[in-house]
């Protein structure tokens, strides 16, 4: 019997002690969700999409998805049974370093390392837990769509269909090393307490704010912000001075901080250091006899789409994919200055990527002229 929360309230399951991929034991792990849309077949043949959040994403994708998933939307919940989880490691609901160990203080520091194959071996036992053993698909986009590509290739009977956004087939040693510049700032930061702030301090506050402004450089286009700010001072403020005044600054640099200040006040730092690490160890060829060989075994029907002006997950990733992938229903690009963002901002396009992405997989329709072609936008394939 599948036992699900009422629509749109935030919920937690038990999964039980979970073993990771490198072989560490988390005990007593939780899973939090919310679902939107009433529940529609059994545990095999249902009406579920699962949706799967990027780095400091949560359940709630109505809002940082506003305007593609609701009653006659892209992802119309009068049809389907949208179910977002708060990934394992995770600070809304899930078990992650702030949550409470067996002896009653927070993980902290005993918090294992995660794969993104962890994040989806969790997710599965949640859905098994509540008596799911079968979606129609999983979309998400950069963590988000690491999470969907790693369904297809772990549990490919497990799903129907994925959607994978601006991410690629593993991390590059760029995008290591630009990860790993903010895992270092949080962890340097003399409020991190090698991970057991959480009974001492606030925690590492700075660390964490510099992280996601160095995060925040990757997350947008080049040219948007220069466009937006270029080298403007902010305002009332001289950055042109004799002598360096960080109380005077350019314009990006107050909005740099702002965004650093946003996240500190709603994320915890040592979920950022777990998931982000994650990411580093994403890799859909390893222990698959390599890359290519993984995603040409992949039999799950596979949208992929990205943005022209990512700087993180350049478009020549998802090119790389759409050529590689066994089972590929096309390729889309996401014409934006925004950058990688522009796969939550872009709702025009992406409200079209999913209507084809739905048509394509469930119904079987082909691209129509209202639904089927953005012309900002670009079918490679």
């Amino acid at each position: 019997m599948v036992a699900l929360a009422p629509s749109g309230e935030l919920a937690v399951v038990a999964i039980g002690d979970f073993r990771t991929e490198a072989g560490a034991t988390l005990t007593d792990a939780h899973i939090a969700y919310q679902r939107f849309g009433d529940f529609r077949g059994d545990r095999h043949t249902n009406n579920v999409i699962l949706i799967e959040h990027a780095l400091t994403g949560d359940t709630d994708v109505t809002t940082w998805w506003d305007g593609l998933v609701g009653p006659g939307l892209a992802l119309d919940t009068n049809r389907w049974c949208v179910i977002c989880t708060n990934a394992l490691g995770g600070c809304y609901g899930s078990t992650g370093p702030a949550s409470a160990h067996p002896d009653g203080a927070a993980w902290g520091s005993r918090f294992p390392a995660l794969s993104i194959r962890d994040l989806v071996a969790a997710e599965r036992d949640f859905l098994h837990s509540v008596g799911i053993g079968h979606v129609r698909a999983v979309i998400g986009g950069s963590m988000g769509g690491a999470r969907a590509l790693e369904w297809t290739l772990s549990w490919p009977t497990f799903v129907d269909a994925a959607c994978v956004l601006a991410v690629s087939a593993r991390a590059s040693a760029w995008q290591i090393g630009i990860q790993s510049a903010q895992i270092s700032a949080i962890t340097r930061d003399p409020d991190f307490h090698g991970g057991d702030y959480y009974s001492i301090c606030d925690g590492p506050l700075e660390g964490l704010a510099a992280a996601r402004r160095i995060a925040h450089l990757t997350y947008r286009g080049e040219m948007e912000l220069d466009e937006r700010f270029g080298t403007i001072a902010q305002q009332g403020e001289n950055p042109l001075g004799k002598f360096r005044d960080p109380a005077h600054r350019f314009a990006v640099e107050s909005y740099l901080e702002y965004q650093g200040r946003k996240l500190v006040e709603r994320f915890d730092a040592g979920t950022y250091v777990v998931l982000t690490e994650a990411l580093n160890r994403h890799d859909a060829g390893r222990g698959r006899g390599g890359l290519n060989k993984a995603l040409y075994s992949s039999t799950v029907p596979t949208l992929v789409a990205g943005v022209d002006t990512d700087i993180l997950y350049p478009f020549h990733q998802q090119e790389h994919l759409s050529r590689n992938l066994g089972n590929v229903l096309g390729l889309y690009k996401i014409v934006s200055p925004v950058g990688h963002d522009a796969f939550l901002t872009e709702t025009r396009q992406l409200d079209r990527i999913l209507r084809m992405f739905i048509a394509k997989t469930n119904d079987g329709a082909e691209p129509t002229d209202g639904f089927g072609l953005d012309p900002e936008g670009q079918w490679i394939i």
